[in-house]
């Protein structure tokens, strides 16, 4: 459901809908316009391009040729270089039209092994590609539960001006009766107004944090988006098993070790590349032609010829005997390094698990005692109102007292955010979000 509101900007009044949406839906429509995942998708189209172009290099190599040309007489220096020459008539122009084929054999492995590498690349790309996703998930939930806050605390400070609207008259009544001074009206107004201010601050916040969801989401800007107040179902595979449980399962499915293992894996296959320069290259070819004059054989004719030739073509790069040992021990380096690398990401993947798993299971800890804490300074501020009102504490008391619950109830709201917070960070560091 959608319903009317009107922001004002400076002169104008720009129109607006609040519409509800849930985090999924946020995703979902996050998926269809963000530019960065429409360009991982556009990359990953290409990788699936080059992976089938590495495999038509399996193909024989055909061609067909022609050419027509335009022959000079020719001089030739029957009496030494410095005496005129005879001019020996020749056929003016020549004509070929003709065709060839190459098929190659053996090379090593090379162009089976470059497959394989193309298809790494492609496993890169669609890790990249999914990372991209799990980084857009997460930064929309971010903004989400942000927004999401907002609203508590704008809920909690709308309750708290009422009450202290009420409170307000009653001490403005006891004041009239000369039952309190007038700072203590004072005290009560001055409250009043810094939490009016206060609650405007947090409805430009969610003005703003709307706006952000709106460019991610592709809504319009006449959208104020109004999240899911209810709490989040604490019911995932995610919270089963202990720390060594989530840490196989990041290393199972973290995008970015997925992508540096299939590194380690194309460099390896990179050395064997480079080691196979050495190899023989073995191939079929054939070749056949039209050709006019015939003069590939004496004695010379002016007529139209055909010529065949087919066999076997063997090449030996003798010159990679001595080019080609820095290029594998290049290589070799590239694989220490991409399993350095692997083993890094390993332990520091590892330790942030373990931090996060640490963390969500402590935010679940701090909302039992931000809930404990708001019913502590709620029979606190009762005690106050009641001994204030008696004339038996001070306002400063009371205003405490007051400030005191309202701080609780913004620091369980705050918690319960953290922990949703925590809970879909380490969604994605395990890969799953």
């Amino acid at each position: 459901m959608c319903l009317p509101i009107t922001v004002f900007c400076q002169n104008a009044q720009l129109p607006t809908y609040e519409m509800h949406v849930s985090l999924n839906e946020i995703w979902d429509r996050a998926e269809k316009n963000n530019k960065a995942l429409l360009a991982q998708n556009q990359k990953l189209v290409q990788s699936e391009e080059e992976v089938i172009q590495s495999k038509r290099e399996q193909l024989p190599e055909l061609g067909l040729a022609g050419n027509v040309a335009r022959v000079t007489n020719m001089p030739v220096y029957t009496h030494g270089l410095f005496n005129g020459p005879d001019m020996f008539p020749v056929l003016h122009y020549t004509y070929t039209l003709g065709g060839e084929a190459q098929f190659l054999l053996y090379n090593g492995g090379k162009v089976k092994r470059n497959i394989e590498i193309e298809k790494i690349k492609h496993e890169v790309a669609t890790e990249i590609r999914n990372s991209t996703r799990n980084e857009m998930r997460f930064k929309a939930a971010s903004w989400y539960l942000t927004l999401k806050r907002s609203y508590f605390f704008r809920t909690l400070l709308r309750e708290d001006i009422k009450e202290q609207e009420k409170l307000l008259l009653q001490i403005r009544e006891m004041h009239k009766n000369g039952v309190v001074l007038k700072t203590d009206v004072l005290r009560a107004e001055l409250r009043l107004s810094n939490q009016q201010m206060n609650l405007k601050e947090v409805e430009n916040n969610i003005i703003i944090g709307s706006a952000q969801l709106d460019v991610v989401s592709g809504l319009p800007d006449s959208v104020i988006i109004v999240p899911d107040t209810l709490p989040r179902q604490i019911a995932s595979p995610l919270l089963a098993g202990n720390e060594t449980t989530q840490v196989n399962s990041a290393l199972a499915n973290d995008f970015t070790y997925k992508i540096a293992e299939a590194e380690l894996a194309g460099s390896k296959l990179q050395l064997k590349q480079v080691q196979a320069n050495l190899s023989p290259k073995v191939g079929l070819f054939a070749d056949f032609k039209y050709s006019y004059p015939q003069i590939f054989l004496y004695p010379y004719e002016g007529a139209i010829y055909s010529i065949g030739l087919y066999g076997v073509k063997v090449s030996m790069p003798l010159s990679e005997l001595y080019r080609n040992k820095h290029r594998v021990a290049a290589a070799r380096s590239s694989i220490v390094q991409k399993e350095i690398q692997l083993s890094d990401k390993r332990d520091e993947l590892a330790v942030q698990v373990k931090q996060l798993y640490i963390k969500y299971n402590e935010s679940l800890e701090r909302i039992d005692v931000a809930k404990t804490s708001i019913k502590r300074a709620e029979e606190n501020l009762r005690i106050f109102r009641e001994t204030y009102l008696n004339q038996l504490s001070l306002m400063t008391d009371l205003l405490d007292a007051e400030n005191q619950l309202l701080q609780a109830r913004f620091d369980l709201a705050s918690a319960n955010i953290a922990s949703d917070m925590l809970y879909y960070q380490l969604q994605k560091t395990i890969g799953i979000l």
